[in-house]
């Protein structure tokens, strides 16, 4: 089986890089909010689900063609 690395690892780099600098400002955005506490908390509870649902909607897309993939449904586009 002939496997190779899909991702450079600059491009690696740039998604997270990207990814870590969007939550930091979604989080000092939050910070310097002037609302009170509950209202920067429901705020802050509904970024951390969308963060979490990102992830888990990535992984099933990725899973679903690789596995579509592997049983000769069809090919994946690169």
């Amino acid at each position: 089986m002939n496997h190779r690395k899909r991702n450079t690892s600059a491009f690696t780099f740039l998604a997270w890089s990207g990814f870590v600098i969007a939550v930091l400002f979604e989080y000092i955005g939050l910070y310097t909010l002037e609302e009170p506490l509950y209202v920067k908390g429901y705020y802050a509870i509904a970024a951390a689900f969308l963060i979490v649902s990102c992830f888990v909607l990535q992984k099933t897309i990725r899973d679903n063609v690789e596995d579509d993939f592997n049983l000769g449904a069809s090919t994946p586009t690169e």
